[in-house]
């Protein structure tokens, strides 16, 4: 008995569930987070398969592929799958960095970065905070939990080796891109407008008082004013995010079906 026919049957199965369930670790947010060690990432993987797996197999899986080119493809689609999910998930944050950058621009911190351990890079600093504050919010509303539920559909709708590529899914992948640009500006709408009536008010008073240096005026004011009107919008921006986080199991839910 070769190494392969030993990985025939239920251990080759396994194998393709452990590496499904280790595709969220690469992009979701919070199980892909940099600053969460490799080693307990891959435990936590395999704590997962193993506690998932009678689950898995109850559902009737496929035989095993009957090479080794055939069983690497199928890893790749498996790997494919885990990848997908945590990318549509990983969409939300990404729009929420994006409002972040927005409003620091606006508000006067554009140069000012912070290094951001989740993801090793540098994120505006009104993007750190609401970035974050979401992670927070996933958590406690046990979104992590809705992530881990959707894994597992995965398996229901789409059986292990049982992808099939389609143009439908690549164009449901750019629509959900294309909504970054949308969910960041809906969430930076209410500082961008309160900054642009502050810049109108001080072109009006630069008009009226031309010997009044409108600079030294202007950046202490936009500050006060973004700050103030970020403090105000907090409790509004989380109910937003619980319609944002609603939208993303619905869409990791569409992604999935679209694997058919």
């Amino acid at each position: 008995m070769d190494f392969y026919e030993l990985l025939q049957g239920h251990i080759a199965n396994f194998l393709l569930a452990l590496v499904r369930i280790s595709g969220i670790f690469l992009m979701s947010p919070f199980f892909g987070s940099m600053n969460i060690s490799a080693y307990f990432r891959v435990g936590l993987a395999l704590a997962m398969t193993i506690v998932l797996f009678p689950v898995i197999d109850g559902l009737g899986a496929p035989a095993a592929p009957e090479t080794i080119i055939m069983f690497a493809a199928a890893a790749v689609g498996e790997l494919f799958i885990g990848w997908l999910i945590g990318f549509v998930a990983y969409i939300s944050f990404a729009a929420i960095t994006m409002a972040g950058k927005v409003m620091d621009m606006q508000v006067g911190f554009a140069i000012v970065n912070v290094v951001d351990p989740t993801s090793g890079q540098q994120i505006p600093l009104i993007g750190s905070f609401l970035y974050n504050l979401a992670i927070i919010i996933l958590l406690v509303t046990n979104g992590h939990h809705m992530i881990i539920a959707a894994l597992v559909e995965s398996f229901r709708v789409v059986p292990i080796a049982g992808i099939e590529p389609n143009i439908s899914m690549a164009l449901l992948i750019a629509n959900f891109t294309n909504g970054i640009f949308l969910t960041g500006m809906k969430i930076a709408m209410p500082i961008t407008f309160a900054i642009l009536l502050t810049n109108v008010g001080l072109g009006i008073l630069a008009r009226t008082m031309p010997q009044m240096n409108i600079f030294v005026v202007g950046i202490p004011m936009q500050l006060m004013i973004g700050i103030t009107v970020l403090s105000m919008i907090i409790p509004f921006y989380v109910l937003f995010l619980d319609v944002l986080f609603n939208e993303m199991y619905g869409n990791i839910s569409l992604a999935v079906r679209s694997l058919q």
